[in-house]
This record gives structure tokens, C-alpha cells and sequence, in this order.
């Protein structure tokens, strides 16, 4: 699968256009990546130590935080590197397989978030039924479908990804190896790659987030005809951590994936791109952990204190 026309690897520009926007990028994406690191562990942790933490939703939820911690780490050490010196090269194995754990990871991230608004459909529509239709087993094999389909996506999307004939400057105009920025690389015919891209992002992007629209429309229909304010308010907070979570992930994903071919649209992607990779899994444990009194208890029990006073 090696490329002849890249033997020694690509250059990734990033912003080296602006070397000193890179020294501030740094500082940052490092202060995101740890926090990413100490917030998804720490769920990780809650999630297998508190028996309280034991149910569907904080399953998905710890598989979205191992998901995030892999993510991460997949692209930010050599972002890091790339921000840090003059050095912008990769070689050619290690964008591949950044770019096949990249999408991976990106394609199941796009099915678990639609697990997870079915999840909460059936907890606020179905609440008698919850515990019979969203069993632990049933629970795995959701899991096991999001992580099978991310998948099969990788491999029928990387490899022609890979055979393209990339122009001999082997410069990638981004901060990491992602099938929209190989495409732009190459000097041949894209056509299939390109084709192959759009019904990706129709089947993986706008389905998905079509399917949570539609489950989230039912849940809102649901909770407003609940004549108690205080199930109102339980179900709606039960609601809007994931609902945040998915407005910022299928933004900045949406905008890298499916924007126009102009320059302008390409550099505005490069940031939402770097939201994407660095920002959403940052945000991630925030909003769950800051808006979910659940979790907040598992902390303080962790901590050993008492549970009412680090609710206050």
C-alpha cells in the first residue's frame, strides 16, 4: 500500500503560516490534552468503581471517554511536535495510521452518540419499559456495532485514500492526516475518492444526526406533556449534556467533512478541525461531569467526603 510518490513521508503545514499563532496553539492544545486525559479517565474510574454508575447510560458514557482518550492521542503528540519546532514531517506509516485510527474512531463516535440519544428516548418516552428494552446485553451489542461499523468504515475508506497519486511537494495544508487533505494532495483523478467521501458523510454524518434530531423531538413532545415541573426539569437535564455534546461534535465535524472547495472554507476548517480533534474531547467530561449530580457524587465519594457537602 506504500506510495511511491511519498517515500519519505508528507509535510504538515498547519499553521505555520502564522509561527507565532503556533506558540499560543501549543500552549493550549497541551493545557486541552491533559485536562482531556485527567476528565475522561477520571469518568473511566467513576463509572467501573461507583455501583450506582452501573447502568446503560454511564456505560455509553464510558465508552465515549475511552473513545476521546484514544482520539486524542491518535493526532495530538505529533500536533504537539509539529507546533513545537520547525519540523512538520510524518511519515507515510504513521499518517496512516493516524488516518485509519482517526476515522475509526470518528465514524464510531458518530453511531455511539446516536446509541446514546436512543438511550435517553427510551429512558424519558419509555421509562416503564427502560430496564426490559435497554438490558446489559443489548447494551454490548450496541456498543459492539458502533465499534464495528467505525471499523469497516476505515477499511473501505483508507485504503484508496492511500493509493492516490499525491503531487510530488507532499505538503498537506493541515495540522494532521485526514482524507479531505490527502484528496486536496493529490495530482490525479478523485473523483471516486470524492464521491466515496460524500456518501460517507450522508450515511455517517447526516444520518446519525438526523436519527438524534428525530429521538430528541419525540423526548421534547414527551416532557412537555408531563404535567410535573420537576420531572420537566429532572428530564431535561438528563438530556441537554448530551444534546451539548453532540452540537459541538457534529459542528466542527460537519464543517471539516462537507465544506465547499474554496480557500477560504479550507482554512476555516483547519480550525474546526483542531476543535474537533482537541476541543470536543476536552468538553466532553466537562459537561457531563459539571451538569450531572450522579457523577459528582461518585467524585466526592471517591474523595471520601461526604456527599452533601460536596453537592453544596
Amino acid at each position: 500500500m506504500v506510495n511511491q510518490s511519498s517515500p519519505t513521508g508528507f509535510l504538515l503545514l498547519g499553521f505555520s503560516e502564522h509561527p507565532h499563532l503556533e506558540k499560543i496553539l501549543f500552549v493550549v492544545v497541551l493545557c486541552s490534552y491533559l485536562l482531556t486525559l485527567l476528565g475522561n479517565t477520571l469518568i473511566l474510574l467513576l463509572s467501573t468503581l461507583d455501583p450506582r454508575l452501573h447502568s446503560p447510560m454511564y456505560f455509553f458514557l464510558s465508552n465515549l471517554s475511552f473513545l476521546d482518550l484514544c482520539f486524542t492521542t491518535t493526532c495530538v503528540p505529533q500536533m504537539l511536535f509539529n507546533l513545537w519546532g520547525p519540523t512538520k514531517t510524518i511519515s507515510f506509516l504513521g499518517c496512516s495510521v493516524q488516518l485509519f485510527i482517526f476515522m475509526l474512531l470518528g465514524t464510531t463516535e458518530c453511531i455511539l452518540l446516536t446509541v446514546m440519544a436512543f438511550d435517553r428516548y427510551v429512558a424519558v418516552c419509555q421509562p416503564l419499559h427502560y430496564a426490559t428494552i435497554i438490558h446489559p446485553r443489548l447494551c454490548q451489542q450496541l456498543a459492539g456495532v458502533a465499534w464495528g461499523i467505525g471499523l469497516v468504515q476505515s477499511i473501505v475508506q483508507i485504503p484508496p485514500t492511500l493509493k492516490l497519486p499525491f503531487c510530488p511537494h507532499r505538503q498537506i495544508d493541515d495540522f494532521l492526516c485526514e482524507v479531505p487533505s490527502l484528496i486536496r494532495l493529490s495530482c490525479g483523478d478523485t473523483t471516486f475518492n470524492e464521491i466515496q467521501l460524500a456518501v460517507a458523510g450522508v450515511i455517517f454524518l447526516l444520518v446519525p444526526l438526523s436519527l438524534i434530531l428525530v429521538s430528541y423531538g419525540a423526548i421534547v413532545r414527551a416532557v412537555l406533556k408531563t404535567n410535573s415541573r420537576k420531572g420537566r426539569r429532572k428530564a431535561f437535564g438528563t438530556c441537554s449534556s448530551h444534546l451539548i455534546v453532540v452540537t459541538l461534535f457534529y459542528s466542527s465535524v460537519i464543517a471539516v467533512y462537507l465544506q465547499p472547495k474554496n480557500p477560504y472554507a479550507q482554512e476555516r476548517g483547519k480550525f474546526f478541525g483542531l476543535f474537533y480533534a482537541v476541543g470536543t474531547p476536552t468538553f466532553n467530561p466537562l459537561v457531563y461531569t459539571l451538569r450531572n449530580k450522579e457523577v459528582k457524587r461518585a467524585f466526592w465519594k471517591l474523595l471520601g467526603k461526604d456527599v452533601d457537602s460536596g453537592e453544596s
